[in-house]
């Protein structure tokens, strides 16, 4: 992968930016969800013609291997974040119909993207199609659910992206050593995702306004208690899949990646917190005011 010219996820210091100066730093401001930030559309391009090393994560393959298994999940996972959020918009106000559209046009680029990057993994010599064929399977078991069954799983998966995305920003040692292409292309993605990140509950609020707050509660906090239970299981089971391909495999592979996600840098541990607090009653994404960490809407531009 060559580097583009997005901002790196390791920069020099002095920037006045906390993701640029490698300081993590968290910000725990709450923010009114009647006021979260503009919704903008940076238009990333991986360079197609790039060829990425094997274990491209400081040439780790545990971090390797856990990051191309999210990466394999996002163009079928992106394409029902959009089509969930769809089915529920009739009758959005003007700022929230506008919002949807912003949105819809991030996740398509993701989408398309990671798709690339993803053929970039499989030109290094990983095969994802059981990773994809878990993921279609996974989505086919939605299939005929109510449409706000279905947008409460995307506003719970949107809610891990957005912890991720947050985490990522805001400890830049998660991709400490990190291809640059690479390392731009997940800045990219976490910046739209915390921008985004309270499109899908906004909207579910919308279509079940009607609905009382307990009963509008019971499924949110359901659901996330299904997906939750999923998204590790099967993402664990993923990677696990990812490192046998490397010759990693039975209790060391599962003991490494455990530690890689626990432990340190124990991305799972660190999210902990906001995962719990999705559960509070009267909880909204932008009740954490974290814009602070997005880069401006210039620093994605194509790649090189």
């Amino acid at each position: 992968m060559a580097a583009s010219r997005s901002q790196s996820l390791v920069a020099p210091a002095g920037s006045g930016n906390p993701l640029q100066d490698g300081v993590a730093q968290r910000v725990p401001r709450r923010c009114p969800s009647s006021t979260p930030p503009e919704i903008h559309v940076r238009d990333y391009r991986l360079d197609r013609d790039g060829a990425a090393p094997r274990w491209w994560l400081a040439g780790d393959p545990v971090a390797t291997a856990w990051h191309n298994a999210l990466s394999a999940t996002f163009p079928r996972g992106e394409a029902f974040f959009i089509e969930t959020v769809r089915a529920c918009r009739e009758g959005a106000p003007p700022a929230l119909d506008a919002a949807i559209r912003a949105f819809v046009a991030q996740e398509v680029n993701h989408s398309r993207e990671h798709a690339a990057f993803n053929r970039q993994a499989a030109a290094a010599g990983y095969d994802l199609a059981r990773i994809d064929r878990r993921v279609a399977d996974l989505i086919g078991e939605t299939v005929g659910k109510p449409p706000l069954a279905r947008l409460a799983i995307t506003m719970a998966l949107e809610h891990f992206t957005a912890m991720f995305a947050h985490e990522f920003l805001s400890n830049p040692g998660h991709f400490a050593g990190c291809e640059p292409a690479a390392a731009a292309l997940w800045q990219w993605h976490a910046t739209e995702e915390i921008e985004h990140k309270g499109v899908a509950f906004d909207t579910f609020r919308h279509a079940a306004q009607g609905w009382p707050r307990r009963r509008r509660w019971l499924l949110r906090a359901s659901i996330m208690l299904l997906v939750t239970r999923k998204f590790l299981r099967h993402r664990f089971a993923d990677a696990l899949d990812l490192l046998a391909q490397d010759g990693i495999a039975g209790w060391r592979a599962r003991a490494r990646l455990a530690h890689y996600l626990v432990v340190r840098p124990g991305v799972l541990r660190r999210i902990f917190p906001a995962w719990l607090g999705y559960f509070r009653p009267g909880f909204h994404p932008w009740d954490l005011d974290d814009r602070a960490l997005l880069a401006p809407p210039e620093a994605a531009a194509a790649g090189g």
